[in-house]
């Protein structure tokens, strides 16, 4: 990963070899799942150095949905991601006493400014700047798509920096994920040691927030509900709110089931032999939606079947690290399959094509002609098998695609976080 970076340091990193003095502290609160927390993060270097100042390690807000506890440290390598931005960015493990003190020990009596989302870089310098100035120290809680997706290439570059360089996982997680990849490609002797993963995103928080009905009945309504109740407290009732799932699914926003997953990917030319990474949370009644799926391709895997319980036990209970293990092995297998949308298929796939010069395997269905197919009766399988080999080879034709305008570094690394010479030149396959 770092050779891309050291490749051409004349284009790609211009970083300081000396700073500034500092302009102030930026404590900021990261909020979401592991994937969003970690845009927060890369933003928050962003901002820290546009504004001259010295980031706090981003402490993480628990949400009732995600339920992890989990601190910076214990999912990222705190001192490589300090020593890695050293240059650029000043970054310290907490408040020095003397500032801790003048707010009496309490971070949340420091100004906190409520920053709106997508801010441009004028914003900052023009009303953000002056506060960190008059105050020695500014709070941005939440600190969640607070930075314009289109900045300078000076401030892009620290994006890129901070996830594709200084943001790497902590050692616990670290090891138990690399002895996961080294299973999972003994696993695929079949196939020369190259797996698939999916990301399965059946689990019961997404299914309520989808809004969507699967076998309906009065069980599935009532675990929906309370679902939806405890993880948005009554965003889902409130007046004039009208929910339609059916037109939900044809809209392609239903979280598939494993079977769906199982003959999209059978209809694609995947057979029992194909080897499988399930990248998941807890599926929602897994004994009954999973068992069709297992049928198809018995040789699928999770982190559950690769690693013992004695190893999964320090991490289990962490949803954030738990994901953690998921995003490592997906981002080493031959190719990727995406299943509904949200942060962490994102970031792989720019995670992907930077560890690939571009180049990754991405599987994207088009889930709402997939909703037309599947809720088809009538149809017969080599008509199925068409459709779905097409759709494969649609969501598959390019190599090396440039960003483009307001699209997301963290899932188009390419101009602004790598060097390719003569980018604009290579062949799209």
């Amino acid at each position: 990963m770092e050779a891309l970076y050291q490749s051409d340091t004349s284009r790609c990193r211009f970083g300081l070899f000396w700073l500034p003095k500092s302009n102030g502290y930026l404590v900021i609160e990261a909020n979401g799942g592991l994937n969003q927390q970690r845009i927060s993060i890369c933003d928050a270097v962003a901002v820290a150095g546009l504004l001259n100042a010295t980031l706090v390690i981003p402490s993480f807000h628990y949400h009732s949905v995600w339920q992890d506890p989990s601190k910076f440290r214990d999912i990222y390598d705190e001192e490589y991601f300090i020593s890695t931005l050293k240059n650029d960015v000043m970054v310290v493990r907490e408040l020095p006493e003397v500032i801790m003190e003048r707010f009496n020990y309490n971070i949340s009596s420091i100004i906190n400014l409520r920053v709106k989302a997508w801010s441009s870089v004028s914003y900052y310098l023009g009303k953000v700047l002056p506060k960190l100035l008059e105050n020695g120290v500014i709070r941005i809680s939440p600190f969640a798509n607070r930075l314009s997706s289109e900045v300078a290439p000076s401030v892009q570059r620290l994006r890129c920096l901070a996830n594709y360089e200084a943001l790497r996982f902590s050692e616990p997680i670290t090891s138990l994920a690399d002895k996961l990849v080294e299973r999972m490609i003994k696993h695929s002797s079949n196939s020369d040691g190259k797996y698939i993963s999916v990301h399965l995103r059946f689990e019961e928080d997404m299914i309520a927030f989808s809004c969507c009905v699967y076998e309906g009945g009065k069980e599935e309504k009532f675990e929906m509900d309370v679902a939806r109740e405890k993880g948005w407290r009554g965003k889902f009732n409130r007046t004039g709110r009208i929910i339609r799932p059916g037109a939900i699914r044809m809209d392609g926003k239903c979280p598939l089931t494993p079977l769906e997953v199982g003959m999209m990917l059978r209809g694609m030319g995947f057979d029992n032999n194909t080897a499988i990474y399930i990248a998941a949370g807890k599926i929602y009644r897994a004994e009954k939606y999973m068992m069709p799926l297992k049928e198809m391709f018995p040789l699928l895997q999770s982190k559950e079947t690769l690693a013992s319980p004695e190893e999964l036990d320090p991490l289990k209970e962490f949803s954030s690290r738990m994901a953690a293990l998921d995003y490592t092995v997906c981002l080493h297998s031959e190719a990727f399959v995406t299943t509904q949308g949200g942060n962490f298929p994102h970031f792989l796939m720019g995670h992907r094509r930077y560890l690939n010069k571009g180049h990754s395997k991405t599987i994207r269905p088009d889930k709402r002609k997939l909703a037309i197919l599947l809720d088809n009766s009538h149809i017969r399988w080599k008509n199925f098998k068409r459709h779905m080999q097409a759709m494969l080879n649609h969501s598959d034709v390019k190599g090396v695609e440039i960003r483009k305008v307001n699209a997301s570094i963290y899932s188009f690394p390419t101009p602004d976080c790598m060097c390719h010479e003569n980018t604009k030149h290579q062949r799209l396959v």
